[in-house]
């Protein structure tokens, strides 16, 4: 627990020390922000801040810092570190430029300011690779959420109609309408479940792992022959949305769009992340005592449960919910499994509807333009998930490519907000070196995991250090071709 209780307070130091250093290298102004300038009822939208907060939260939020702090917890008191480090230096600063920038750039989404700062090829790549990741989002989190709901009553297939059928209302009306009312309510579910959840920790005080005890690989030393996966790159892939998330740099600019002044910035977008992480914190420490505990409240309380390390996120959400919080943890859980992924998935939809009506050039004020757009991605997505459905496992293999593909995103988020710094001549260190890091842990990924390439690690791991020190080569012959331009 003292663990914990120190990467608690260093996420609090990390807002309020690193996040105001953060705000000073980009200086916010008086300047006029898009919600104010762009004004059109639909997307531009002036929001009072505490509810561009419970959005923003809750968008790049949904059950990514609770499913993947639980999965991340199985390496070990080690995610405590990534989540703490990766959180305060690389997905906060990541959350805070990909809004502020959008506010400068007229509430540009994320392939528009891509293009701006690393080229109109990228930005082509990107645009597609955007969109389709977008797509795979409100994919996978339209199926877990029909699921469960089955489970209560009515057929899958049914509740999956239902919910595409709330994904095309909320895409298409104006956000004040349906996300600017209900994701608030949602967001101080999740909110208030972790806090339920931190209480019930501090009150009983579980003896745990400790990062000065047991700084190794715990889930292979527990299951030897059937852990698989590596710390590095596999922690970083697993635990995105509370460290950093390529997902999030496509939702700052929804937000963006309805931000009143630019000073508000580091609370709305930095303060968003950190409060992701302190969730993945909470849920990382459940977890620990789940897995690792003395005494565990352990598996006795699934019957039958044979799995071991192998339990599926869910189930557990649902046990520690219910079994700790009672008839309010279970509904809270209900509300994370089943809201928190619809909620992600609307939001998902509606950000590729503006990146595609961004590039066409697109007014989206008339509704049959919106439909222009919306029909084709609902038509692709249930494409996906029609094969998603007739594959064993449809589901696991979408979700696997996602992980990956938004740890990628969160790369060229990075590189472009480190030439935006350099070009305006700020310290561009803030960026490069989470740039330089997640570009390892993605490229060596790419090479060992077992759903891409699957190189052996003596292999793998190699050419992993080989595309660190191409990226550093080419920063540098930029940097100074760039540094001579600024020059002259």
């Amino acid at each position: 627990m003292i663990s914990f209780l120190v990467s608690l307070v260093a996420l609090v130091l990390g807002y309020l020390l690193y996040g105001r250093f953060v705000e000073r290298v980009f200086g916010p102004d008086d300047r006029p922000t898009p919600a104010l300038a762009k004004a059109d009822g639909l997307d531009y939208i002036v929001l009072p801040s505490w509810k561009i907060f419970m959005i923003q939260f809750l968008n790049i939020a949904g059950t990514g810092p609770i499913f993947g702090a639980i999965m991340g917890a199985k390496f070990g008191p080690v995610a405590y570190l990534w989540i703490v480090f990766g959180c305060i230096f690389a997905g906060a600063v990541h959350d805070y430029f990909s809004g502020m920038l959008s506010m400068r750039h007229d509430g540009a989404g994320l392939p528009e300011m891509i293009g701006r700062y690393l080229g109109n090829t990228t930005k082509s790549v990107m645009l597609v690779f955007t969109v389709l990741l977008l797509i795979m989002v409100g994919t996978v989190f339209v199926y877990s959420p029909a699921e469960i709901l089955h489970s209560i009553g009515g057929e899958t297939m049914m509740w999956v109609a239902i919910i595409f059928v709330y994904y095309v209302i909320a895409t298409m009306l104006p956000i004040d309408k349906i996300i600017g009312k209900v994701y608030p309510l949602f967001a101080f579910s999740l909110l208030f479940m972790a806090g339920a959840l931190m209480v019930w920790l501090f009150l009983h005080w579980p003896t745990l792992p400790e990062v000065w005890t047991d700084f190794y690989n715990m889930g292979a030393a527990t299951e030897p022959g059937k852990w698989t996966d590596s710390i590095f790159p596999a922690l970083f892939i697993t635990v995105a949305c509370g460290a950093i998330s390529g997902f999030h740099g496509t939702q700052s600019p929804l937000m963006a769009r309805c931000v009143k002044s630019e000073k508000m910035g580091r609370p709305i977008f930095y303060g968003a992340m950190i409060t992701e992480g302190v969730v993945a914190l909470i849920w990382a420490t459940v977890s620990s005592w789940f897995f690792y505990g003395n005494p565990a409240p352990g598996y006795e309380l699934i019957q039958n449960a044979t799995a071991g390390f192998h339990t599926s996120a869910p189930a557990v959400v649902n046990l520690v919910c219910n079994e700790w919080l009672g008839v309010a943890g279970a509904i809270l859980a209900m509300l994370g499994v089943v809201a928190a992924p619809i909620t992600s998935g609307d939001t998902a939809f509606r950000s590729g509807r503006l990146i595609v009506a961004e590039w066409l050039k697109l007014n989206q004020r008339p509704i049959i333009n919106r439909l222009y757009i919306c029909i084709p991605m609902f038509a692709c997505s249930i494409a996906m998930l029609i094969w998603q459905v007739e594959n064993p496992d449809g589901f696991n293999t979408i979700w696997q490519y996602f992980g990956f593909s938004n740890q990628a995103l969160s790369v060229f988020t990075l590189w472009t907000i480190t030439v935006y710094l350099v070009r305006n001549k700020k310290p561009y260190w803030i960026t490069l070196i989470p740039a330089l890091f997640m570009t390892t842990v993605c490229s060596t990924f790419f090479f060992v995991s077992k759903q891409t390439l699957h190189l052996p690690e003596n292999v793998g791991y190699p050419l992993g250090i080989v595309c660190l020190v191409i990226a550093i080569a080419w920063f540098c012959i930029w940097y100074r071709k760039e540094t001579k331009t600024l020059k002259s």
